[in-house]
């Protein structure tokens, strides 16, 4: 597994922390590490489980960066 972290810049309050958390949370091949404001540390199995990681955070509304 590979360690990753993305910026989240409008994850700002709790709310936003556990709507990012509920869509991503049932993922395959992804634990997550971390959530704060701003910000998601997990563990990725591969590029494929990166890349859905990204995409169901933008489909909540939020934008993604490295």
């Amino acid at each position: 597994m590979e360690n990753i972290i993305l910026s989240i810049p409008d994850m700002k309050s709790e709310h936003c922390q556990a709507r990012v958390n509920t869509v991503i949370k049932d993922i395959d091949g992804i634990q997550i590490q971390k959530i704060e404001a701003g910000k998601l540390a997990a563990s990725v199995e591969d590029n494929d489980a990166a890349e859905n990681l990204i995409e169901a955070i933008k489909k909540a509304g939020y934008t993604v960066g490295n």
